[in-house]
């Protein structure tokens, strides 16, 4: 999964952007063209989704993320905070309640899609502590109308004191989201 997230970040990173020139969006009907958002400014919206843990125990996710995004043309540069409340088993007894995150973006513009890469850091608070590491994904959102939009995300993060001192307690999350740029 981890060599699949990596991969995924560098077509987006180094050949997303050689795949759609300026020239393929110059090329499309006016009224696409005119539709397509300008990323800039901010926004807020929901998550909800599911979380797996290397030990093989999962659970669910669910919160709120607020963030901005300056659109330079093709490319997108932001910053985000997230919230999740989670029920992620990660023991015998031991679950992870809630997750907090702060992560930078950089994303190629699409028109109404914005595809991105992300990373940052990340804390979890469980039932036998909390713990901070890092965190980095991949996403997309795509705009319905005038600000809506909707999207995914895959988020990767790693801890270390969780389910004890230097237990290793890496999460995956995948969530979908909805939101409203102002």
């Amino acid at each position: 999964m981890q060599r699949l997230i990596q991969m995924v970040m560098l077509f987006c990173l180094m050949g997303g952007p050689a795949l759609a020139q300026d020239d393929a969006v110059q090329d499309l009907p006016p009224s696409f063209a005119a539709s397509a958002p300008d990323w800039t400014g901010r926004y807020a919206g929901i998550q909800l989704g599911y979380g797996d843990v290397s030990n093989g125990d999962s659970g669910s996710v669910g919160g709120v993320h607020l963030g901005y995004n300056h659109d330079f043309g093709t490319f997108v540069l932001g910053g985000e905070l997230d919230y999740d409340i989670a029920n992620i088993d990660i023991g015998p007894g031991t679950t992870i309640d809630s997750i907090k995150r702060f992560k930078l973006r950089a994303g190629y513009d699409f028109g109404r899609a914005l595809g991105y890469v992300t990373a940052g850091v990340a804390e979890a608070d469980g039932t036998s502590g909390d713990d901070s590491g890092p965190v980095y994904g991949i996403g997309f959102a795509y705009e319905l109308d005038s600000g809506v939009t909707f999207g995914a995300e895959v988020l990767r993060q790693e801890f270390d004191g969780l389910a004890g001192p230097a237990t290793e307690t890496d999460t995956t999350t995948i969530t979908v989201r909805g939101g409203i740029r102002f």
